[in-house]
């Protein structure tokens, strides 16, 4: 048996001894340990996990700010149930229960960022978002389409910021917090600084953060759960006296070509109207420099490497919101929340080949706007929440190609169509609590709604297309139903059936430029949108209030999954493209497949002291055949997270394992997402790291943190990415809060 069993049997042994120390623990816990838990996402309303039937993971501030991730793809990774793989330093693609990328539905304070151009492989979006503001982040695991629409296949992350706080003695209430930080690993420097000014009637917050990140030094330990080196940088392109040389990386553990910076801002400000009404106004933005593409500046080509240049451009996301929150009313509505908002995207990719003078920059630029309102009443045992939502979506595509040696400029084919683009969507939805006793709660909702697309040719000198434009529109649909029997104040069960949907973006439909001699991908209208039908069962139990255990188990149907297939244009399976017979390919709904998996947690009070946390998922995932069913991509290892917390007056200390199995070649959906090419011949090795983080509270205004990640420098990768994790990191880090 591989040595990763051993190491699973260990962890869950210590699981199981853990349960039953608590009733002979003979110190009285710190915090007491309840079901209460608050959720916000789940129906847009606060309400306790004991009435929620989906699978929920709540990080609160403390969780936040303890975890000292570096950006939020990191903070995602550091919860140890969402796996997040990594193209490059820059970047992180969160993946719940086997969904990835357009498939999950990532939400800043209740505005959707999916938008046109999200695709179904890797996304870094993810980290346009500023960590060093949140205060909480929640999230939902399995479908979740009925409150969020599109795109929530396998989940939603729902961020939320810190709100600006009023005055209530009349004074100016003022508040500031600040952070520096400083990681060995890629020499991070980060600085943080925010304040609040809160009157009785208006206050306001003002967030800054800048983050630089030198080249990331990967591990230099051997894995000592594989025999092999892997991942080096021993070579690396640089441009001397105008010509492309392969140079000899000094140390080859750290991966030239990493480095990047980037920069937060966020604005808010609140108007209370009265004791029952708000208005509040949201501003946020995040730019970033240039990011390598770290994986493809390693492709080989023959004897030296494919690019020479490969980077994204400053990744902008722009978003102004307002709301209005009117609560505890006497009128028909408890509660109501009305908003609009809007978002400016920037993203870009530019690439150059070894030896080549030829430049590429293709640019998108994305403008979004958006409207919700979701209204609660409450009737006796019953909780009715109500809701109409919407966007749109245009989309500008461009392209050029710059000669680096003689400063000329022409015209390229741009990576979406270069016309007009746009995506549309509204629909209505509701969901419903209904407490039937003491003991059932029934929870239930549905959402109808309708989506269109359309994208236009302009420009046809590059690919002499036989049509100028393509157009599909789809309604949509989703619902859900759930029980919830809580026997007593220690236990809880509960089971759900719900469903989610994707709807196509350009990306699908319309991205005709990646095809190869002999082989054209035509735009198909009748595109429908994926659909995924997920079963659940959930656990919840306390042991003497010092110890919970959590259980999910599920089992998803993943049905018109969209890949690309041959196809016929007009009748024809062949067509004359740029004067040879090409055959005719399209993005069609044609896969079926299905993924199960398991999670399961304990948080256990050990002593006064003493906390112990522990969660292990594991997810499979296989493609539908006639006969013999084969991998699905994006599927993750098992993951494993054991943690040690200590507190005691001044004191708090982390010490924590990480650990992933191995996942073996042939458990990789081939030529896709899984990116072999990036793994060791036998797939992805299995690896743990060892941590230690450390907290100490000076004076009521300071607090000092330091500690090291992958103390013991372990060489490893994790599955699908294409660079290394990072090695031993030390870091050290002064907050002041006043």
């Amino acid at each position: 048996m591989k040595l990763h069993y051993y190491i699973l049997a260990a962890v869950g042994l210590m699981q199981s001894e853990t349960l039953f120390a608590q009733s002979t623990n003979p110190d009285s816990t710190q915090t007491k340990i309840t079901l209460e838990e608050s959720v916000i996402s789940a129906n847009k309303i606060t309400e306790t996990k004991k009435t929620v039937a989906q699978q929920v993971l709540v990080l609160d501030k403390n969780d936040i700010e303890k975890a000292q991730a570096q950006t939020t793809a990191d903070l995602l990774a550091s919860t140890g149930s969402i796996f997040v793989q990594k193209s490059q330093l820059g970047g992180g693609s969160p993946v719940i229960r086997g969904f990835e990328a357009s498939r999950i539905q990532l939400v800043i304070d209740g505005v959707k960022m999916n938008n046109i151009i999200y695709r179904a492989g890797h996304l870094q979006n993810s980290i346009t978002t500023d960590n060093a503001i949140f205060d909480r982040m929640e999230i939902l695991y399995g479908p979740s389409s009925t409150i969020y629409g599109s795109d929530a296949l396998g989940g939603v992350i729902h961020m939320y910021t810190r709100k600006p706080v009023f005055s209530t003695d009349g004074k100016l209430l003022t508040k500031v917090n600040a952070f520096t930080r400083f990681g060995s690993v890629n020499n991070e420097l980060t600085g943080h600084a925010d304040i609040n000014l809160g009157g009785k009637k208006l206050a306001s917050l003002t967030s800054v953060t800048y983050s630089s990140f030198g080249d990331l030094k990967g591990g230099a330990s051997q894995n000592p759960l594989y025999d092999t080196a892997y991942g080096v940088r021993p070579f690396y392109v640089k441009r001397i006296n105008g010509i492309d040389s392969l140079v000899k990386n000094d140390n080859k553990y750290e991966q030239i070509q990493t480095a990047y910076s980037q920069y937060d801002i966020m604005q808010k400000f609140a108007f209370k109207q009265n004791d029952h009404i708000t208005h509040g106004v949201n501003f946020q933005f995040s730019n970033s420099s240039d990011v390598p593409r770290y994986d493809r500046l390693t492709d080989p080509s023959g004897t030296v490497l494919k690019s020479a240049e490969w980077y994204y451009g400053p990744q902008t996301r722009l978003m102004a919101a307002y709301d209005l929150n009117i609560t505890d009313t006497a009128k028909f509505f408890s509660g109501i929340h009305a908003g609009i908002n809007y978002q400016g995207i920037e993203e870009s990719r530019h690439n150059r080949n070894f030896g080549s003078s030829k430049l590429n920059h293709r640019i998108e630029n994305v403008n979004v706007m958006g409207f919700n309102l979701d209204l609660q009443r409450v009737v006796r045992q019953h909780n009715f929440r109500f809701g109409v939502d919407g966007q749109y979506n245009s989309l500008k595509s461009t392209a050029n190609q710059d000669n680096i040696t003689t400063g000329t400029s022409v015209s390229l084919d741009t990576r979406y169509p270069d016309g007009d683009n746009t995506l549309s969507n509204v629909a209505i939805y509701g969901s419903h609590t209904m407490k039937i006793n003491d003991k059932f709660t029934l929870t239930d909702g549905l959402r109808f709604g309708f989506i269109s697309l359309h994208s236009t040719f302009v420009d046809t000198s590059f690919f002499h297309l036989p049509y100028n434009k393509a157009d599909q529109s789809n309604p949509v649909y989703s619902g859900s139903i759930g029980v919830i029997h809580t026997p007593n104040d220690k236990l809880k069960l509960s089971l759900m059936v719900s469903t989610g949907f994707r709807a196509p973006t350009v990306d699908d439909l319309s991205k005709v430029f990646e095809s190869a001699p002999g082989a054209l991908i035509v735009p198909n209208k009748d595109l429908k949108p994926e659909k995924t039908v997920n079963t659940e069962f959930g656990m919840a139990k306390l042991f003497s209030n010092k110890t919970i255990w959590e259980a999910n188990v599920y089992y998803t149907m993943f049905m018109d999954a969209i890949v690309t297939d041959r196809f016929k244009y007009n009748g024809a399976d062949s067509i004359m493209y740029d004067g040879s017979m090409s055959m005719v390919l399209a993005n069609q709904n044609k896969e079926q497949a299905y993924i199960y998996g398991f999670s399961t947690s304990v948080r256990s009070q050990l002593s006064k002291n003493f906390l112990l946390t522990f969660g292990l998922n594991y997810t499979y995932g296989r493609i539908k055949t006639d006969s013999t069913a084969y991998p699905l991509d994006h599927i993750p290892p098992v993951m494993v997270k054991l943690m040690l917390s200590y507190h005691k007056d001044k004191w708090d200390g982390n010490f924590f394992v990480d650990y992933n199995s191995a996942k073996e070649l042939k458990n990789y959906y081939l030529n896709g997402e899984d990116n072999e090419q990036y793994a060791t011949k036998d797939g992805m090795p299995a690896w743990f790291t060892a941590n230690l983080h450390l907290s100490y509270k000076v004076h009521k205004l300071i607090t000092l943190q330091a500690g090291i990640d992958n103390i013991m420098d372990t060489q490893y990768r994790t599955f699908a990415s294409g660079i290394n994790a990072p090695g031993r990191n030390i870091f050290g880090a002064i907050r002041f809060h006043y």
